[in-house]
């Protein structure tokens, strides 16, 4: 086994369990926001209402986004999950360089548009159900476990995959 399938067995339990956490959590406030979005828009006002609030939201969406991609490995779909995780750290990227004013400026034009907070909510809903299926099913049993190409031509042989 190589270094990297080593830390992929190692540390892909936990990550997968981790990554099927935020999955979940993503479903819920998915769930909440299609249901009510004036409850969601009332928790993200009190998050926007210090700027210590929005850092520390910020640094939980990082965190999520980074839980994710290195759940990715052990999921069944893990170039979708990075990709989804990256967007996650850079969504608490942005609120961390645009800061609490443009928060708060943001919240309320969405608060003026309920059809786009309940857009906003189905899109978390249907991204969290995905999450929670690629990462609860694991990896396809004829996936090719990280690391490994034996399919891929060697240079020294020069031969071509089948």
């Amino acid at each position: 086994m190589t270094d990297r399938a080593l830390w992929a067995a190692r540390i892909g339990p936990p990550m997968r369990m981790a990554a099927l956490l935020v999955a979940l959590f993503t479903v819920g406030v998915g769930v909440v926001g299609v249901v009510s979005p004036a409850g969601v828009t009332s928790v993200r006002r009190q998050y926007f209402a210090t700027p210590t609030g929005l850092y520390t939201a910020a640094a939980v969406r990082m965190a999520m986004g980074l839980v994710v991609i290195l759940g990715a490995t052990a999921s069944r779909a893990p170039k979708t999950l990075r990709l989804l995780g990256a967007l996650m750290c850079m969504q608490g990227l942005s609120a961390t360089i645009l800061g609490p004013e443009h928060a708060r400026t943001v919240l309320e034009w969405e608060t003026m548009r309920p059809t786009l907070l309940r857009a906003g909510a189905t899109v978390a809903f249907a991204t969290g159900v995905f999450m929670v299926f690629a990462v609860a099913t694991g990896r396809r049993p004829g996936a090719i476990p990280v690391g490994r190409r034996d399919n891929m031509p060697s240079e020294k042989s020069g031969t071509k995959p089948v």
